[in-house]
């Protein structure tokens, strides 16, 4: 399922796009109950987000609000309301990255930091590393002053159920229908800057110190203001197998650069000079929002074509949004300056 945004943002206007895990979420199959709760929980964090960006704030500090609503909220698969692994216990994972510089920040197997989005971006800005994990990274963020909490807070007695429920039906890897999801947020500023981030306790019953793509940038979670910013939910072994964050980007990038070029180059055959300009506006221009969709889903296409499920959300600098999943639902929502704002989460939505 896809779904491209059909215009082109102007230089002062910002978007956000959020979801909150895909997998198994077919009519019938979520109660009432959840789906309600769901459709709430990203509504506010729609709203968290969208009011960074109409005071002016920036994409990354819009992609953390949207993130930490998300987090405290039990329904999804981050911070409070995590997955257990095998063993009962809960271990975190979380990236951002800010499209400007691509400077970014991650941490896997955390224990006890409340909001783990917070804990990667203080990876980001205030240590010289990207990637922090385990103890490590629960001494940085103690450190750092973060609010730590322990572990059984990030836990639910759903989500102990559903921990029993995968032991009894599947082999023990893992919970193969990946019903249970993770958070993300593509957002783009009023200066065309475009950030990343993911959150998510991975999968129910994961085993052996599992990582999957959520920190890992350029599989989970990438954001270049040449491009494109994505975040990513899903098998995260096959997203990491074939880098679909960064992947992503770097054909968007290439075929914007290239067509670019090319009509640059035309134009000063026929005689029109250009400056830089110019220039930028001929790439803002380059690609459509089809053309941007198509990409995005042959990155897709590859990756299940290698045995893999799930789904990304996608924002250019230039207004290109939306999303793709290749499974029956996503938890999934959009917002932008010119008011218009929706939540879904099945297929046919």
């Amino acid at each position: 399922m896809s779904h491209p945004s059909p215009d082109i943002a102007s230089q002062s206007s910002w978007s956000l796009v959020i979801h909150g895990g895909s997998g198994q979420f077919e009519r019938g199959r979520i109660s009432a109950e959840t789906d309600a709760g769901a459709r709430a929980g990203l509504d506010r964090a729609l709203a968290a987000g969208s009011d960074v960006l109409a005071q002016g704030g920036s994409a990354i500090d819009a992609v953390q609000a949207a993130i930490l609503v998300l987090e405290d909220d039990p329904h999804f698969n981050a911070g409070h309301g995590s997955v257990y692994t095998y063993e009962g216990k809960i271990e975190l994972d979380a990236a951002v990255m800010d499209g400007t510089n691509r400077a970014a920040g991650a941490i896997a197997r955390a224990h006890h930091t409340k909001n783990p989005i917070l804990l990667a971006r203080k990876v980001m800005e205030d240590s010289p590393h990207v990637m922090l994990s385990g103890e490590g990274a629960d001494r940085f963020s103690a450190e750092s002053g973060l609010t730590q909490v322990e572990n059984d807070y990030f836990g639910t007695p759903e989500r102990l159920r559903q921990l029993e429920e995968m032991k009894a039906k599947t082999s023990g890897w893992f919970d193969i229908d990946m019903k249970y999801g993770t958070v993300g947020a593509v957002a783009r500023d009023g200066h065309g800057h475009v950030a990343a981030g993911t959150s998510t306790g991975g999968l129910t019953g994961k085993r052996y110190g599992r990582i999957g793509d959520s920190p890992l940038i350029g599989a989970g979670t990438y954001a270049d203001n040449r491009s494109c910013a994505v975040s990513a939910t899903g098998a995260g072994e096959y997203f990491i197998r074939v880098g679909v964050a960064h992947e992503i980007c770097t054909r968007i990038r290439m075929k914007a650069e290239a067509r670019a070029e090319f009509l640059a180059h035309e134009a000063e055959r026929s005689g029109t000079a250009l400056d830089e300009a110019a220039r930028t506006r001929l790439l803002a221009t380059a690609l459509t929002a089809d053309e941007v969709q198509e990409i995005v889903d042959a990155v897709m296409a590859e990756m299940v074509d290698l045995g893999g499920t799930g789904g990304i959300i996608y924002l250019t600098p230039w207004g290109h949004q939306g999303y793709a999943f290749r499974t029956p639902g996503m938890y999934r929502g959009m917002a932008s300056s010119d008011g218009a704002r929706s939540v879904a989460i099945y297929g046919d939505e």
